[in-house]
């Protein structure tokens, strides 16, 4: 089906709006480069010295060209081993920062009544301060290993699974419809990457901003220019 713009760098299919955002009832969110403009996972392979490597594999991920999400994160988490713990603060203190019109659009949702979701294959130690600073209501994420203050390149296996991958993504979103007893069709899942596109198939709105091709082949909405918060020019 055709895309229509509404405006510039935005664009829809297959809904016809002014839809209503109090219809939906749980927003989920990825995070590198979707609510945050950078890949956390780059960035700290650029501290030691590994950035082009690293960023090479993050690419061929988001673009789908990866069969193995997980055995990709493993190998590009490895390439950190011995990393000190102290870099991860300067990641996100120096390098880390928040997409424009994300904290617009999360407040319309919380006001709205929506549950707000981050779901990513990235770290908890980025994700635990993201959760506070943005007032997101749930988290799924991985996270690293640390050693006697130093990264020791692997991941560690939590209660839910090993690793968040996209499947793991979907399976939250479900999870936490369920637990408000409503349906996926009533979700909305908001990322840019292959790894997005289980839980974007199973909600009831996929939004691509700035997507990979891939990605932005199958959403019924894209963001190509400007924040995120151009999602609410679709809405009441």
């Amino acid at each position: 089906m055709p895309a229509f713009p509404t405006a510039p760098g935005l664009h829809w299919r297959g809904i016809v709006p002014p839809l209503a955002l109090a219809d939906y009832k749980v927003i989920a969110f990825d995070m590198d480069s979707t609510l945050i403009s950078i890949e956390t996972l780059d960035e700290m392979a650029d501290l030691m010295g590994r950035k082009a490597e690293v960023a090479a594999l993050t690419e061929a991920a988001m673009r789908g060209d990866i069969v193995d999400y997980k055995q990709s994160l493993r190998d590009r988490v490895a390439l950190l081993a011995g990393m000190p713990e102290a870099a991860l603060d300067e990641v996100y203190e120096q390098r880390l920062r928040i997409n424009p019109g994300a904290e617009t659009l999360i407040a319309a949702c919380k006001a709205a009544g929506l549950t707000c979701l981050l779901v990513t294959g990235g770290f908890t130690c980025f994700t635990d301060r993201l959760r506070v600073r943005l007032g997101l209501d749930d988290v799924r994420a991985n996270v690293l290993e640390v050693r006697e203050g130093r990264l020791t390149g692997r991941l560690l296996p939590q209660a839910w699974g090993d690793i968040c991958d996209g499947e793991e993504k979907r399976r939250k979103l479900l999870e936490v419809c369920a637990s408000l007893g409503v349906g996926p069709e009533r979700a909305i899942a908001v990322g840019d990457g292959a790894n997005d596109l289980p839980m974007m198939r199973a909600a009831g709105l996929s939004v691509g901003y700035r997507a990979k091709p891939a990605v932005r082949r199958e959403v019924a909405v894209a963001i190509d220019d400007g924040g995120l918060d151009r999602l609410l020019q679709l809405f009441l």
